[in-house]
């Protein structure tokens, strides 16, 4: 098969957008989540839409064995993994540091950073045998400008970021590693974030302009996209609204 590419977290927000516009410029696509009704949709509309071929991979990028069993049982021609998105994570409550919930802490820490290496660890041998691929990390504005109650999660982002820096160091010259760093997306993560306290998420995106994910996997694509001596380090985007993490220029709602 010509171009696969393996999305994390994909059956929504980033990771759906992300997945339907690689389907949408050829590849094949490797889509994971933990919601296999989610994930088959997504994976029947690519098929139909894209004519591009669909691999469904439920797993847990939290559960160490999970993650590898996945792996191990692709199909062998699925394993040719050109492009792994580690888009999976979460964000989890809105406190103080001396105020937060240490499940939440845990959740967080286990998703977008231990899943992320588990992920990695397990598909990047792959590239390696085959000395190609590229890696693209979903990290986060919030990991390097850190705002008051987001700690944990802020610092999370921040681990993604270094750990992007020393794969890159580990895995060059055969494989592309690449960080992207968006401000606030408009998703569903803030009604996550606030515990399905769907009016308070609503008042995060009220009068201004977010990215959306659509926003996210074009940028996505310009780094996959770049020549083979060309590697894209990092990527900040923000929304012309929000110049810095914690600064948003909103106009007055009626």
């Amino acid at each position: 098969m010509d171009k696969i590419a393996f999305v994390t977290g994909a059956s929504e927000g980033i990771g759906k957008a992300i997945s339907i516009k690689l389907a949408s410029i050829g590849y094949n696509i490797i889509l994971n989540n933990r919601y296999e009704e989610k994930t088959m949709e997504l994976a029947e509309y690519l098929k139909k839409t894209y004519q591009v071929k669909v691999q469904v991979s439920i797993f847990d990028v939290t559960k160490k064995e999970e993650v590898q069993a996945a792996i191990n049982n692709l199909p062998q021609e699925w394993k040719a993994i050109d492009v792994l998105v580690n888009n999976a994570g979460t964000a989890l409550g809105y406190s103080l540091i001396h105020e937060g919930d240490t499940d939440d802490w845990d959740t967080m820490i286990d998703t977008n950073v231990k899943g992320l290496l588990y992920v990695t660890r397990a598909i990047a041998p792959l590239m390696m045998e085959r000395k190609k691929g590229h890696i693209v990390n979903m990290a986060s504005i919030a990991g390097k400008e850190p705002y008051e109650y987001g700690n944990v999660y802020c610092g999370t982002k921040a681990a993604i970021d270094v750990l992007s820096k020393s794969m890159r160091i580990d895995l060059a010259p055969h494989i592309k590693v690449s960080s992207i760093h968006p401000g606030t997306v408009e998703t569903g993560i803030s009604v996550v974030r606030f515990k399905g306290d769907v009016e308070r998420a609503k008042k995060v995106y009220e009068g201004w302009t977010p990215l959306k994910p659509e926003d996210v996997a074009e940028s996505v694509v310009f780094m996959i996209n770049t020549p083979a001596h060309v590697n894209v380090n990092e990527l900040v985007l923000m929304a012309t609204d929000q110049p810095t993490s914690y600064i948003f220029h909103k106009k007055p709602t009626k």
